[in-house]
């Protein structure tokens, strides 16, 4: 089979599309013949050995992905070949074929297409997990989210607009911030242009927002904090600025603001009753509309690497899926 393979941890430009061994399904497995893979921040930060999680080499990344089950091992019993499914392996999706253990698959949803499965459970996990079972926001309240023109950005303005939230959309140019807008933001913040606090505080009336959600950090980080409300909560999602902010504690006690970590891939794990039921919610706001990935660009597998590196210098919008041409399925 082909597969885009990191052979050491490195620059993204060192990953390459070459001929892997075909996987077989050990016990608890199942085998995939991938369709579709949605991109993600992680994956460039996995092949440079920046992750959470280092992969055995060789490997390929690619967290999440769409296709039809062409092997299933001993003691599964959920999935039979043929079966259309969405899988979240953490890494292997860039790949013709990736072996995946049951646990982390789910069957592809009616009206949904491989592509858009390929795009939906990581950003839109996250966000329902962030907003839903960290933050607790409430109908009512404001949300300010860092990065809205990015995956989990967009997917946390659709969450919060489906649980009743007031958003406010902040992004570092106007292609992002009017993305964001068309997915339901109701106030824009270009942070390239104007001072991030000043900002959300004006559209705040002076108050502060009640919940960020920030998957950005970097020198953004401080300032978005300060900007929130009496015992508003600071959502820690992510780094894709590159630097992981140091915050003076002495902001979280002045206002009582809590400083929340999110960490939607350990909670799944932890709590996979509370998982089972953020995705239940996400499926049946998907089937009326009220979520949708934005699928900005559709690429093949020869260009996934170009795709990633776009992605690690923050200059991608929405989800990038790679399209991913199959041997035949026996």
């Amino acid at each position: 089979m082909k597969a885009l393979l990191c052979t050491a941890y490195g620059p993204i430009d060192t990953l390459r599309l070459d001929d892997a061994p075909d996987p077989t399904a050990a016990a608890g497995e199942v085998v995939i013949a991938v369709r579709a893979c949605g991109l993600n921040f992680p994956d460039a930060l996995i092949v440079q050995g920046l992750y959470q999680t280092k992969p055995a080499l060789p490997f390929s990344p690619g967290a999440e992905f769409a296709g039809t089950v062409v092997q299933a091992g001993a003691g599964v019993t959920a999935y039979k070949p043929g079966d259309a499914v969405i899988a979240f392996a953490g890494h292997g999706g860039l790949a013709e074929r990736c072996a995946v253990d049951a646990r982390r698959v789910m069957p592809l949803p009616a009206g949904m297409s491989f592509e858009q499965g390929a795009a939906f459970m990581l950003t839109y996990g996250t966000s329902i997990h962030a907003l839903r079972d960290v933050a607790q926001l409430q109908p009512g309240e404001t949300l300010a989210v860092l990065g809205a023109g990015g995956g989990v950005g967009l997917a946390a303005v659709d969450i919060a607009k489906a649980m009743g939230a007031r958003v406010i959309a902040v992004a570092s140019s106007k292609a992002k911030l009017q993305l964001a807008q068309a997915h339901g933001a109701d106030a824009l913040l270009d942070y390239a242009s104007d001072d991030l606090r000043q900002g959300l505080l004006a559209l705040t009336d002076g108050q502060g927002a009640d919940v960020v959600l920030d998957p950005v950090g970097g020198a953004y980080a401080e300032a978005a904090l300060r900007a929130t409300a009496w015992r508003g909560r600071y959502l820690v999602v992510g780094f894709a600025a590159g630097d992981i902010p140091r915050m003076p504690l002495n902001l979280a006690l002045l206002k009582e603001r809590q400083i929340l970590g999110v960490y939607w891939g350990e909670a799944v794990q932890r709590d996979p009753k509370q998982h089972a039921g953020n995705v239940r919610q996400l499926l049946q706001w998907f089937a009326t509309g009220g979520v949708r990935p934005e699928i900005t660009e559709l690429v093949g597998l020869d260009h996934a690497a170009q795709a990633i590196m776009r992605l690690s210098q923050r200059e991608a919008m929405g989800k990038i899926v790679v399209q991913v041409k199959t041997p035949a399925v026996t």
